[in-house]
This record gives C-alpha cells, sequence and structure tokens, in this order.
C-alpha cells in the first residue's frame, strides 16, 4: 500500500467529526487535461505555498515518470517496481491520496528494457472516459495497452507487439468520444491505432512515416461544422489530421528539418486556429517549433522557429501569445499569430522535463530540482510571482481538478491547494 503523510484533516463541530466536502467536477483526462492544452479555469490554486498548502503527501510504490490524470475524484498514475519486475496502475482517492486499487502486470526478467537516464519504465500517462481508465505497460519488451473499470477490474487488452527504442517507451492512450488513440512510434517503425473503448477492437489505424521512437500525444480540432472532428498527430514524420471515426486523412505536412532528422517528445496545442508543435534532437541538438493554420486539404506553415525551442515539454497559449520552456531552463514567448519572439529569460538553476500549465490565469511550471515556479503570462518581460521547492526530482506534468493541483515527484504523489 501507499504511505500516506500530512492527509487531508477532518473538521470537527462540537463533538461530531465531519469529513471536508469536496465536489469533484472538473476533471482532468488525459495528459495535459481536457485536448492537451495544459489548461485550467481553477482559481484558488496558491501561488506562494505554506505548509497549510500541502494538503497531503504520500509515498509511491515504486518510480514513474507517468503525470497524474484525474476522474470523479479519482487519481490515476502508473509505476514500476523497484527491481522493474512489475508495472502497476495506480488509483487514489483524491480527497486525501489514500489507494483504492492497484493493478498489476509482469514485467520482463532479467531484463528490465533500456531506458534513457531521464527515462523510466512507467513513463506513459493514463486516460480515462466514463466507462474505462487506460493504461499502456511496457514490460522491457512488448507494448500491450489495459482497460479496466473506474474500480479496477480488467475489461480488455491489447498487445502492439515488440516495442524497440534508443530511450525506452513513453507514449500516453488518448480516449476521445468513445474511443482511445495510441500511437504505436518505435525506431524505424510507426503506426497510429484507433481502438472501440468498449471492446479494444481496432476500428482502424495508419502506417506513418517512421523515425526515430516518438513520444507525442495526438490532440483533437472540431471541424467548422461543429460535428465532426479530426485528429491531429505529430511525430518526426510530420503533422497529419485524420477524421476520427473512419481514420480518412484530412491534410498532411511533412517536417523539413535542416540537418538532422528529428524526434518529436512535446505534444501540440491548439489555439488561435493553428496547431504548435515542437520537434528535436536531444538536450543539445537543433530544435523546431511549427505553427500549422489546418486548412481543407491545404494546412498553412505560418511560423517557424529553430532556436531555443523545448525538447521535451509542451507549449501554453495565453491571449495573444505562447509561451514555453526549454530543457536549459529558458522561457521564451512569441507572438503566436506570427511567431516574433518576444523575450526569452532564466528561470531556475535546473533543467525541465515538465510542461507549464495555465492555471488560473498563471503560469505554473515544475523542474527536475523540485521547484515549481508561478509567472505572470505577460508580453513585456519575464515576472517570476513565486518559486516552490518540493526538494524532489519532478519530471512529469501536474495535473489540476478542483482547486487542487496534483504532482509526481520521483518518491511521492503531493497534494496542493486551499483547505
Amino acid at each position: 500500500m501507499l504511505k500516506r503523510r500530512n492527509v487531508l484533516p477532518m473538521v470537527m463541530f462540537g463533538f461530531t467529526l465531519v469529513a471536508v466536502n469536496l465536489s469533484f467536477a472538473a476533471d482532468w483526462p488525459r495528459f495535459r487535461g481536457p485536448n492537451g492544452a495544459g489548461v485550467a479555469e481553477d482559481k484558488t490554486i496558491p501561488v506562494q505555498w505554506t505548509a497549510k498548502d500541502m494538503l497531503w503527501k504520500v509515498e509511491m510504490p515504486g518510480p514513474g515518470n507517468s503525470s497524474p490524470i484525474v476522474w470523479k475524484g479519482q487519481i490515476y498514475t502508473q509505476a514500476a517496481s523497484k527491481d522493474g519486475a512489475e508495472r502497476m496502475l495506480i488509483c487514489m482517492d483524491a480527497k486525501d491520496g489514500s489507494t483504492k486499487w492497484i493493478q498489476k502486470a509482469k514485467g520482463v526478467q532479467p531484463a528490465k528494457g533500456k531506458v534513457h537516464a531521464l527515462n523510466t519504465l512507467a513513463s506513459a500517462s493514463p486516460g480515462v472516459d466514463a466507462d474505462h481508465v487506460y493504461a499502456v505497460f511496457w514490460d522491457g519488451a512488448k507494448q500491450v495497452l489495459h482497460a479496466y473499470t473506474h474500480d479496477g477490474k480488467p475489461v480488455w487488452n491489447h498487445d502492439f507487439g515488440t516495442f524497440v527504442a534508443q530511450h525506452g517507451a513513453g507514449a500516453s492512450p488518448i480516449p476521445h468520444n468513445g474511443k482511445v488513440y495510441f500511437n504505436n512510434d518505435i525506431d524505424g517503425k510507426a503506426e497510429l491505432f484507433c481502438l472501440d473503448g468498449k471492446t479494444g477492437k481496432v476500428v482502424w489505424s495508419a502506417p506513418r512515416k517512421a523515425n526515430t521512437a516518438s513520444y507525442s500525444s495526438p490532440i483533437v480540432r472540431m471541424q467548422p461544422d461543429g460535428k465532426t472532428a479530426e485528429l491531429i498527430m505529430v511525430t518526426a514524420g510530420g503533422m497529419t489530421a485524420y477524421h476520427t471515426d473512419t481514420g480518412a486523412k484530412q491534410w498532411n505536412i511533412d517536417w523539413k528539418f535542416k540537418g538532422k532528422v528529428l524526434r518529436t517528445v512535446g505534444s501540440p496545442i491548439y489555439d488561435h486556429g493553428i496547431v504548435f508543435a515542437t520537434s528535436g534532437d536531444s538536450p543539445e541538438g537543433p530544435r523546431q517549433l511549427m505553427a500549422v493554420r489546418p486548412g481543407d486539404k491545404s494546412p498553412k506553415i505560418v511560423w517557424e522557429s529553430h532556436k531555443d525551442i523545448p525538447y521535451m515539454s509542451s507549449p501554453v497559449s495565453h491571449g495573444n501569445y505562447l509561451y514555453y520552456v526549454t530543457d536549459k531552463a529558458f522561457v521564451g514567448c512569441c507572438e503566436a499569430e506570427t511567431g516574433k519572439r518576444l523575450w526569452l529569460e532564466r528561470i531556475g538553476d535546473a533543467d525541465f522535463s515538465s510542461s507549464p500549465l495555465l492555471i488560473g490565469g498563471k503560469i505554473y511550471v515544475a523542474n527536475q530540482g523540485g521547484d515549481v515556479f508561478v509567472f505572470n503570462p505577460s508580453p513585456n518581460k519575464l515576472e517570476v510571482l513565486a518559486r516552490n521547492s518540493l526538494n524532489e526530482r519532478i519530471m512529469s506534468t501536474p495535473a489540476v481538478s478542483d482547486e487542487r493541483m496534483f504532482i509526481r515527484g520521483a518518491k511521492h504523489m503531493f497534494c496542493i491547494g486551499k483547505r
């Protein structure tokens, strides 16, 4: 069981012990929340934290870079056992961090799977909808997508076969409208899958141009008729839109790199009628940010940038501006419509892997040193409002639900909010 600390207290009135009533209405169903935008409307997440704002802190049963997701008061995240023998999908109660259930899968022994020093054996984030929670387990050899009920009962699984990648696994399943999408992108082979969320049967699949493994997650764009939607997938092979129901290709743009073909780690966002996507080679290698305006069969590259761009994290949009944090601790701001850079300033003294979130009009981002910075989204300069230290490495991106922020550290899950 997970070890619980600093649990949200009970409130005593007279001689009656009354639990704090939490109403869970705002869900965070996938990596970076609704449609991967990294935006939450919550208004009371603390800017500068005090001891009171740490509602609870729970020790995790093993390592993992899996970002938490939240559905109807339940937190889902993934972990691997310390010896690499097991993979775990963990369900926690958002009220106090207590364990509701854990589902496990075996890892390949003695081979545990090769991963990058910044990766883990459990880096994929789950996805959730009204029926199921979906988790991809990489056992060191194969990737398998599992579906469970909200109370932890297995429903179905789909084996994607052998996974081969220089840096290990990490792509996340994305549920949408009764289906679940997964980008099975490995070294030398890439295919996008759409599975029926209730049965696990393949609805459609689309082979993609392959290079080195990409880890980005797709987003959904509604068509002008407001009835049909397209799934936008961005990898080193290009940016492609597919009809969500049939898989028919709507449009495509190839990445055109200057020199070495790159990999895509961060996920795209959609705002201002533009898809913003980043790609990179390594923490020291080249970068690219591409802004594409979708169109009927004829998308248009609005602008591109090739310097001081994130490799691992995804951008966030606010007002007329795009904000991003590079791996080497620089925050950038540019005009969303033109790409004109307005400023680039250093923040903190540790590298970044986590993606920034816009919460209640302020931007929150965590670095690998365990600091969570809060700054104002301003086109004029970097205005840091707070630096909150958790004293624990943070690689994943937090989740936000019902005025609480859930942060997965190297050893603990933290819950931050007003009591």
